[in-house]
């Protein structure tokens, strides 16, 4: 499944608009937005770039056990929320 970087960079702002200041979410549940839950599995690695797309604009952070982590070397589970001010 092909998407636009801007689709699904847009699915994760709604997602985390909707969740609120300070809260997080899992990547997985801006492909299953995208996807469905029989269908998001190839959409991970594109939600990651987007995340990652959005880290080095300032737009998201990366978490893993609730601290800020660089996106390019995180490995494992991670949360994305925005940054907090």
């Amino acid at each position: 499944m092909s998407l636009e970087r801007s689709a699904i960079e847009q699915v994760i702002g709604e997602l985390l608009d909707a969740r609120g200041p300070g809260r997080t979410i899992c990547p997985s549940e801006a492909a299953r937005a995208l996807a469905g839950d029989s269908g998001f599995r190839p959409l991970m690695q594109p939600v990651r770039d987007a995340a990652h797309d959005m880290v080095a604009r300032g737009e998201l952070e990366v978490t893993q056990r609730g601290q800020v982590v660089d996106a390019a070397r995180a490995r494992g589970p991670i949360r994305l929320r925005r940054p907090l001010i």
